[in-house]
């Protein structure tokens, strides 16, 4: 485990809290109070200020505006980590997944092999298509949107997964470049509670 004073990403300068513009440290703050504690993101993406703003305006837009449950995209986004290697959002999202999820072993098995996963067949038709999208996107076709449908997902749903794919290819290819380091607190988040059976 890392020390208390490493900072959050490694190969750039993390801006101090006191030189970022008001409104992103009236948003951290807003996170910290949520959180417990300032979440490395928040700190790395200040060394932008208007690319902090785009990308969490983006991120907002995903989670409030969206046909799919908080815990199916938080299980988009530690799938696809774990394919790009991002250490920061498989262990940062891997705590939402456990605390959306109330499955303290889900998390893992996504990151490691969504294939491998206790899922049900919705869930792992919706991840199966993350991962071609992650590694394969010339390959998608109408073939694999019909999929989804016979699964059940609208087309508000299918549109809503694909950009969450693509906000993070983007975003776990901007950790890696930083290397972003996940918060200890985010390690033992959501671990103490009993396996949820679907």
């Amino acid at each position: 485990m890392s020390d208390e004073t490493e900072p959050a990403m490694r190969n750039f300068p993390v801006p101090d809290y006191d030189d970022l513009p008001e409104d992103l440290q009236e948003r951290i703050d807003e996170e910290t109070e949520q959180a417990g504690f300032t979440p490395n993101v928040f700190s790395a993406m200040g060394y932008k200020p208007s690319h902090f703003r785009a990308f969490f305006d983006y991120h907002d837009a995903l989670v409030e505006d969206t046909a799919l449950e908080r815990e199916e995209i938080e299980m988009l986004v530690v799938t696809v980590s774990g394919v790009n290697d991002c250490l920061y959002c498989v262990v940062a999202h891997g705590a939402l997944v456990r605390i959306y999820s109330k499955d303290p072993k889900l998390a893992d098995q996504l990151a490691t092999n969504h294939r491998a996963a206790d899922l049900n067949p919705t869930h792992r038709a919706m991840l199966d298509f993350a991962v071609k999208l992650t590694e394969s996107p010339g390959r998608i076709d109408e073939e694999d949107l019909e999929a989804l449908r016979l699964q059940g997902f609208s087309d508000e749903a299918i549109w809503d997964i694909a950009s969450v794919v693509g906000f993070y290819n983007l975003s776990n290819r901007m950790a890696v470049v930083m290397d972003m380091r996940p918060n200890d607190e985010f390690y033992r988040l959501g671990r103490d509670q009993p396996s949820h059976s679907e």
